[in-house]
């Protein structure tokens, strides 16, 4: 493995979100992947976890909690109990200060908890109010559970998804949750934005995790209104451009090609030796070729079968093909441009010394993201951050030690 490049947490560092306070009452993957994108910016996100702490912390690979370990980085922990009068009280004093509010609970369990964006916004007019759930707020299927795996099959993309002999296929991480949690980030932003610029005070922003995964599937909706087609699953290859597609090459590895523009496929038809293919009426243009997509992947594949990888992959890109290696982990922490462009990163962690984890992204040349500190024990703030909002010592003890 690669030594990544070492970065070290800095505490005292600033980042353009400075000032920013996000109460983070969300658990598992939408809400935290929004939070830290914040928090990697410099806010000041503050986790409110029940006393079992965040289920997230529960995501383990043989026994190391490191889903936590990288999506809590630069976050504050504090532990509520909001079944308890003092805690209840307790969250009230952070909401008056806050900017973001984000809660992930089943539509109307906020309400009965008493903390609905109505009583919210009573409190702090300004406030912006995240409120994340699978189907969202409104509509039949509302009250529904909604964790990522539901939404991944109701929405098209589980469908559009494997091979045409075989079952749908989900993704294998939560997919569904962190694109969620980058639309969120940039709602929040927006709304941020309008409140700077006096368009708007606090408003609540309602993130479903359906429709962002429905948004990127493009315009399957159109396709089938008006030509009332349904697009199946075609393993690797595309719907929309040819040639497109994985191929294995005679050491067993796989590359990914594409030709999307038609000078690229033209290039890549000369270089596998079959210029032919260029005047033929069938390969000619980008529609043609849909039609014939067998064809195509069967001139391409024979070629890269005779081929090792690292010579496919030289050739192919000596001649301006759009081409590249199929990889996994092992493979990514090997290759010099993670470690050059410092993709992945590696930070001090009191359990396992240096750890690895993804860089900030993205890249902002003069207010980057900082790393401020690594991600927190349970509760491990929460004497901290109760006394910053003028909590009495009495109170703070109160509640850290009914936590304990």
């Amino acid at each position: 493995m690669n030594d990544f490049v070492r970065k070290h947490w800095d505490p005292d560092a600033e980042g353009p979100l400075q000032g920013i306070k996000v109460l983070d009452l969300s658990r598992l993957v939408a809400g935290n992947m929004l939070s830290l994108q914040l928090a990697d910016f410099g806010a000041d996100v503050i986790k409110i976890e029940p006393p079992a702490g965040d289920p997230l912390r529960e995501w383990k690979d043989e026994g190391l909690s490191l889903f936590w370990k990288t999506y809590g980085r630069n976050k504050r922990s504090v532990v509520l109990n909001l079944r308890e009068t003092a805690d209840r009280e307790a969250l009230w004093a952070l909401v008056a200060s806050a900017d973001v509010f984000i809660e992930n609970f089943r539509p109307g369990t906020l309400e009965q908890m008493g903390f609905g964006p109505d009583k919210l916004l009573v409190r702090n007019p300004d406030l912006v109010v995240v409120r994340v759930s699978g189907f969202g707020q409104t509509g039949p299927y509302a009250a529904f559970p909604g964790f990522g795996t539901i939404v991944e099959g109701m929405s098209g993309y589980a469908y559009r998804t494997g091979f045409p002999d075989r079952e749908p296929v989900l993704p294998p991480l939560a997919l569904a949750d962190m694109i969620a949690g980058v639309y969120g980030m940039s709602a929040t932003m927006t709304a941020l934005f309008a409140r700077e610029k006096g368009r708007a005070r606090g408003q609540v922003i309602d993130l479903s995790l359906l429709e962002p995964i429905f948004s990127v599937l493009g315009p399957e909706a159109a396709i089938y209104a008006l030509n009332g087609t349904v697009k199946e699953r075609i393993g690797s290859a595309s719907n929309t451009a040819c040639p497109r597609n994985v191929y294995q090459c005679a050491d067993g590895k796989y590359v990914a090609l594409s030709g999307s523009t038609p000078a690229v496929a033209r290039r890549i038809f000369e270089i596998i030796g079959r210029p032919d293919m260029n005047d033929d009426p069938r390969f000619r243009s980008n529609s043609e070729r849909l039609k014939h997509r067998d064809l195509v992947d069967e001139a391409i594949g024979a070629w890269f079968a005779v081929r090792s990888h690292d010579e496919a992959l030289a050739i192919m890109r000596d001649s301006g093909a759009t081409v590249g290696p199929i990889y996994n982990i092992a493979d990514a922490t090997e290759d010099a441009h993670f470690s050059e462009r410092e993709v992945i990163v590696s930070l001090d962690d009191a359990e396992h010394g240096p750890l690895p984890m993804h860089n900030i992204v993205p890249r902002l040349s003069e207010t980057p993201g900082r790393f401020r500190r690594p991600a927190p024990g349970l509760g491990e703030h929460t004497a901290e951050v109760l006394a910053e909002v003028g909590l009495s010592a009495a109170t703070v003890a109160a509640i850290t030690d009914a936590g304990r």
